[in-house]
């Protein structure tokens, strides 16, 4: 089923989609992996013990991979036709460790907003533009070395459109002794889910990445191609496309949310810390600068702006790590172009009180009550967090080039969350150099 989004004057609120599915509005189906499976959207309740190291969710709906050095990944998945491929209770086990570390409820795209620099045009792919509806199908080509997954997406069918496979990225570490005699190194690989979707020409590859020392890596690549109804940009708002200047390409935002539920340790009762550094220049009578690290634990919700040396992290309420430190992940952004045109673009990172209704960062369709506001900024209230939602937002504004045609070469935007104090030492580290936690030995 071919899904596309055309130019619809300055309405924000619906990118036209030229499908009978589209028309359906915004029911949300679950997905399955084969023709005639079902799955709730969100799987039942757990039968199993506490302990249980698997997710609680049927084997077909399960993702779990052992990596190289001993770390296993574990999660749900599911689909539905507004956000795509979420991904549920996600675990992680560093190698040696007798359980598995919660670290995810669930996560998920939460709004692909694309901007228009003419104001001609403005569209929420996710809830007025078909995103879901325009899972691709995968060639084998496309998932080297893994597994391609079957998905049922209501009114289209099935498609075979869940890639999970593993990737080399390199070096894990690497460390020579002093005296140059030995060298400790791994080279790691990483585990991939991705999915593809089409909405109008563009394809949106939404990818999560998961590695052996407990990173989460979440990107969206664009690619497909550009629109041949936007080669229309004549008032300085574009970019010339082939020979000479007959064409200009539009300039537009690509503005991709993120919806995260953390659960670290298996609790709810997360806490949001900000820290800043600010340095003070070289004292006139000599010696160096001096920095200064402030930590402010956020109380309440919060819209945030990334700033030089400011970061975030979500901090575990029942978990410790071995040394006694409490667990928590750092919210690492990629590089971004905040998009100051809506009130919900102009930040990089909202923490929210969670609320079921508040699922989607603009044009939400959650069924919140009259009044509530329908995009993330207007659930920024001053209320309490007692049980933080994260929501992230990268910018790209994208001036075209001669290079995006034809086909457009993949570009990326994103996130990490890297593990602060998840286990007490690095989890990889080799047997040999595991006495030297808290202070390395002179002779190593």
């Amino acid at each position: 089923m071919s899904i596309q989004r055309i130019r619809n004057g300055r309405t924000r609120k619906r990118g036209a989609v030229l499908t009978a599915a589209a028309l359906l509005g915004t029911a949300t189906a679950a997905a399955g992996p084969a023709a005639g499976a079902t799955a709730a959207p969100n799987p039942p309740a757990p039968t199993r013990t506490a302990h249980s190291v698997m997710p609680d969710c049927s084997a077909a709906y399960r993702i779990t991979q052992k990596l190289d050095g001993g770390t296993t990944w574990r999660m749900c998945w599911r689909y539905d036709t507004d956000a795509g491929l979420t991904l549920d209770r996600v675990t992680y086990q560093p190698p040696g460790a007798a359980a598995p570390i919660k670290v995810l409820n669930s996560a998920r795209l939460a709004q692909i907003h694309v901007p228009y620099d003419d104001g001609g045009a403005e569209y929420d792919d996710l809830t007025g533009a078909g995103f879901g509806w325009g899972l691709q199908n995968l060639k084998p080509a496309e998932c080297p070395g893994g597994t391609i997954t079957t998905v049922k997406v209501a009114e289209v069918g099935d498609v075979k459109g869940l890639c999970t496979t593993t990737r080399a990225r390199g070096h894990a570490y690497r460390m020579a002794s002093d005296g140059g005699s030995k060298v400790w190194q791994a080279q790691a690989k990483d585990l991939l889910v991705y999915t593809v979707n089409k909405v109008g020409w563009y394809e949106y590859i939404t990818e999560w990445r998961f590695t052996a020392d407990g990173t989460i890596g979440a990107n969206v690549g664009a690619t497909g191609s550009l629109s041949p109804v936007d080669y229309n940009a004549t008032d300085g708002r574009g970019w010339p496309l082939g020979k000479g200047a007959r064409g200009y390409a539009t300039s537009h935002a690509h503005n991709v949310f993120w919806k995260l539920d953390f659960g670290l340790d298996g609790s709810t009762k997360d806490r949001i810390e900000q820290f800043d550094s600010t340095v003070t220049a070289p004292p006139a009578g000599g010696g160096g600068p001096t920095v200064k690290t402030k930590r402010t634990v956020v109380t309440k919700e919060l819209a945030g702006d990334a700033k030089n040396m400011r970061w975030w992290r979500v901090v575990s309420g029942t978990g410790k790590n071995a040394d006694g430190h409490a667990r928590s992940y750092e919210i690492v952004p990629g590089h971004t172009d905040t998009h100051a045109g809506r009130g919900f673009t102009r930040h990089d990172v909202y923490f929210t009180q969670s609320r079921a209704c508040e699922k989607f960062a603009s044009n939400n369709i959650g069924g919140c009550a009259a009044g509530a506001g329908d995009s993330v900024d207007e659930w920024v209230n001053g209320e309490t967090l007692t049980k933080p939602s994260v929501w992230v937002n990268i910018g790209f504004h994208h001036i075209a080039r001669d290079e995006d045609q034809q086909p457009m070469p993949v570009h990326w935007q994103g996130f990490q969350l890297a593990p602060r104090d998840v286990t007490a030492m690095n989890p990889l580290t080799p047997a040999d150099l595991a006495s030297q936690n808290g202070q390395p030995d002179l002779g190593s």
